[in-house]
């Protein structure tokens, strides 16, 4: 049995590595799998596609490089995407740099006499940020001079690049990214746990071996429990949210017993393994602050998507391979309609607010309290309102949120008491109009506390700090496969036909934003997105050109021929579903 668990781990360590040689672990027609259409083929995507500026040339990772690609074919909009490139440089430039980055931008870009200089900025405009710049350079210097050169750009430009065959490379790609996924367009690999309505299981893309976790909901369990409205929120959520720190739902599709899940694969671990099993319990304050600091950029990220998330606990707090953070399990997540409050008294046993344990009304307070349990239960080694295998009445831990101060051991230094006792006691204020991130700032109340004084969030958000804990690449931070309960048969529970409207609502496909992250991140996007310099239009492009029909098959080769998903054969024994 030892040896199922050793191989199943060699197995996911090898898939993790991916390949090597030139196709970096892609299927070997991963060409064929991602050909372009032909751009009558597009038609209909061109009609139906909200021409939306922000959507199309700044939101869609794909549309933004193809828009920029577009720009810099015109000198005067290639200085203006030059322009914006290096205000984001600004912005993420360490504190002691920035004023010397600053002048170095307004010289190039905002100065008359340079050849790089954007002469759609007025000159009042630019002599304000050079004065501000001399007094004080803050991240938000340039704010004003970024809008009025996105407003610039989404009229005539993005008109002009809607009519351009950059454009039309656009509706290709997307064509690609709305095909069909199923089952075969996965390789599936070892259980990684399980959750309330089925196992989550290692996965990756066939044409591109990019690495997934597949969380499977069982449609008979989901019946059972009647969990549909459950199992479509938190889908919805997933899908609407994207933020560095909250778990990306990448596709959505359904098997004949299953609802499948595609999310970010997160190799380190969850925070409740690394404060408990990791050494002495806990970790030392500059790794709580920064792991708290990204935390509280993705409650951020979800409020102002008014999404209270209500589960914030270390077990869904998740380790990616460089030790960053996201917040996983979305399932207790709920929409607060704007000027609302909502109830409902959910959440885990010890994390939950004193209003939710009261039953009242609330909006975002509960996970900022929850983050002062989070952060308390990092440097403490326990949580704040109950002891680690120590079994307590439910009733007596609410009582212990409701009326009790939490205590601070030895385990918090002086400094530690000075900065992490006043900061967890205001998250942990019981009343909650009184707590941190409650008081009308949201999150950027907590984020200017002096606890976070050495965190530059701007570079933080960019992804460009260093976490101070990184994974093991070769250790296995999850159960062994033996270990994880298996479920049992549901019994008694029929489906219907009627429930494939809920189902068709779930398995939508592929989520726009990782898929496009995706083709960037594997050089699928590089490889395949050629243009001819001064050359012809190439022929996909071509509108005189029309797409080959494809040969009919005899009566032969329709019954015994080998059948492809996609036109197109794989090297696996299974066939893929086109991407």
């Amino acid at each position: 049995m030892e040896l199922e668990n050793i191989v199943a781990n060699t197995v996911l360590l090898k898939a993790r590595e991916g390949g090597g040689g030139n196709r970096k672990g892609k299927s070997k027609k991963w060409k064929q799998m991602l050909q372009f259409p032909h751009i009558s083929l597009c038609e209909e995507l061109r009609q139906t596609l909200e021409k939306d500026y922000h959507s199309l040339c700044e939101k869609q990772p794909i549309g933004r490089l193809l828009f920029r690609q577009f720009c810099d074919t015109r000198p005067e909009l290639g200085r203006c995407v030059r322009f914006l490139d290096a205000v984001a440089e600004y912005e993420v430039t360490p504190d002691e740099k920035r004023e010397e980055c600053g002048q170095q931008l307004i010289e190039k870009y905002l100065n008359p006499k340079s050849e790089e200089c954007v002469p759609e900025l007025p000159e009042e405009l630019v002599a304000s940020c050079t004065e501000r710049l001399q007094q004080e350079p803050c991240k938000e210097l340039f704010k004003s001079c970024t809008k009025l050169i996105h407003d610039y750009l989404s009229v005539a430009p993005f008109a002009d690049y809607i009519d351009s065959m950059y454009f039309n490379r656009f509706l290709q790609w997307k064509w690609l990214e709305r095909q069909p996924v199923t089952k075969n367009t996965f390789r599936q690999y070892r259980v990684l746990g399980k959750g309330g309505f089925g196992e989550q299981k290692l996965c990756s893309l066939f044409c591109v071996s990019k690495m997934y976790a597949c969380k499977k909901l069982e449609k008979k369990r989901i019946k059972k429990r009647k969990g549909e409205s459950m199992a479509l929120n938190e889908k919805q959520i997933l899908e609407k949210v994207n933020s560095r720190f909250v778990v990306s739902l990448a596709y959505a599709y359904e098997t004949k017993d299953a609802l499948c899940l595609v999310l970010t694969l997160m190799n380190g671990g969850d925070l409740k393994f690394h404060i408990y099993h990791m050494g002495d319990a806990g970790f030392d304050e500059n790794r709580a602050v920064f792991y708290a600091a990204e935390i509280c950029c993705g409650l951020e990220d979800l409020h102002r998507e008014r999404i209270v998330y209500r589960d914030l606990k270390p077990e869904n707090i998740l380790l990616d391979d460089h030790g960053h953070i996201r917040i996983s399990d979305l399932g207790l997540a709920v929409h607060v309609p704007e000027d609302q409050t909502i109830k409902g008294r959910v959440g885990t046993v010890g994390y939950m607010a004193p209003e939710v344990v009261k039953n009242e009304r609330y909006t975002f307070s509960p996970d900022w309290w929850a983050l002062g349990c989070l952060l308390y239960e990092m440097i403490e080694g326990q949580s704040p309102f109950q002891q680690r295998k120590k079994k307590i009445k439910r009733e007596e831990v609410e009582r212990l949120v409701k009326e009790v101060e939490e205590e601070y051991s030895s385990k918090f230094s002086e400094e530690a008491k000075s900065l992490c006792r006043v900061l967890s006691t205001q998250l942990l204020v019981k009343d909650p109009s009184e707590r941190l991130g409650c008081r009308g700032g949201g999150a950027s109340e907590v984020k200017a506390h002096p606890l976070f004084r050495s965190i530059n969030f701007k570079r933080l958000e960019a992804g460009m700090l260093e976490a101070p804990f990184i994974p093991d690449p070769q250790a296995i931070y999850c159960k062994d496969v033996l270990d994880i309960e298996q479920f049992s048969t549901v019994k008694g529970v029929e489906l219907e036909p009627k429930d494939s409207s809920f189902y068709s609502k779930v398995s939508t496909g592929s989520v726009s934003i990782p898929w496009q992250n995706e083709m960037i991140e594997t050089e699928c996007f590089t490889e395949l997105n050629v243009f001819y310099t001064d050359g012809p239009v190439p022929p996909d492009l071509d509108w005189r050109g029309q797409p080959s029909p494809q040969p009919k098959q005899g009566l032969l080769q329709r019954l015994f021929g080998r059948q492809d998903c996609c036109g197109n054969c794989s090297d696996s024994e299974e066939e893929p579903t086109r991407l």
